[in-house]
């Protein structure tokens, strides 16, 4: 009797011993406040979310993450990456969060968490002012259009000129930028993306380019995103907590009355997506 209570003891010490050396749950958030930085990575190439004027980073996305980092308590480095390698880089844990707008599909939503809706993705074509063959974006028949390499917007493109009666021919660039600029040289007569960005062009170069409306395909959303494992859970729980605040006290209206004059209506809960 004595021998098998001394081994039951020394197995019970053994899983005691175990138990305090097992390392605690990684937990992003904890790590970020106890450095107090965050790393969030961006192209800033993509106005009004994202952009450089004078060399420094501007827009709707620079606002709206000072705003949740304060409500966080910590500051932010920002990264500037092409948008190719964003996705990869986060996943590869080279930075925590991804703060470029990016599109809300079934497929990111299973690879990565989430945020709430920071903006209006659904896709949208621009072209130039003085080009009266395009009235409504079937017109783009026949025609070469602009899309951003490895954006949900291009494929939306891509599916909506198959609908045609004759497809469009889809130029792929690496930014938007670049897309715009052959659209002002006249080497591609329209541009997708979405509505905000395409509406910004228009805005800000309206003897240049005008925006095609109705946007069309199906109504999307842009979120942010960190990577999809549970130490990502509770940064997504307190940006998401950051995001409701200022929705609520106004902030989030402000952002977006200054950089497209108006507020976009974004819901507050997370949305459905096929």
């Amino acid at each position: 009797m004595k021998a098998i209570i001394t081994a039951a003891t020394l197995a019970m010490t053994a899983a005691v011993g175990l138990l305090q050396a097992a390392p605690a749950q990684a937990d992003l958030l904890a790590d970020i406040r106890e450095r107090g930085t965050i790393t969030a990575a961006t192209e800033m190439h993509y106005a009004p979310f994202d952009m450089l004027k004078d060399g420094e980073y501007q827009g709707i996305g620079r606002d709206l993450f000072d705003a949740v980092a304060k409500e966080l308590g910590v500051k932010v480095e920002y990264i500037d990456l092409p948008w190719s390698s964003i996705l990869p880089g986060l996943e590869a844990g080279k930075f925590d969060i991804v703060n470029a707008p990016v599109t809300m599909t079934a497929e990111r939503m299973s690879r990565y968490h989430f945020t709430l809706p920071i903006g209006n993705a659904t896709v949208a074509l621009a072209k130039r002012v003085d080009n009266d063959a395009i009235i409504k974006p079937e017109d783009i028949a026949g025609l070469t259009v602009g899309g951003q390499k490895g954006s949900a917007q291009l494929e939306q493109l891509k599916t909506f000129s198959e609908g045609l009666g004759e497809p469009a021919t889809v130029r792929e660039y690496v930014n938007i930028d670049e897309a715009l600029a052959d659209l002002a040289a006249g080497r591609i007569q329209a541009v997708a993306n979405s509505m905000p960005l395409m509406g910004y062009a228009a805005v800000q170069r309206p003897e240049l380019f005008a925006l095609v409306e109705p946007p069309f395909g199906d109504p999307k959303y842009f979120g942010w995103v960190v990577r999809g494992d549970d130490e990502t859970a509770s940064l997504i729980e307190a940006v998401n907590a950051a995001l409701l605040k200022l929705h609520e006290d106004g902030m989030l209206a402000a952002i977006n009355e200054k950089w497209l004059g108006a507020n976009a209506e974004l819901p507050t809960e997370m949305p459905a997506v096929e």
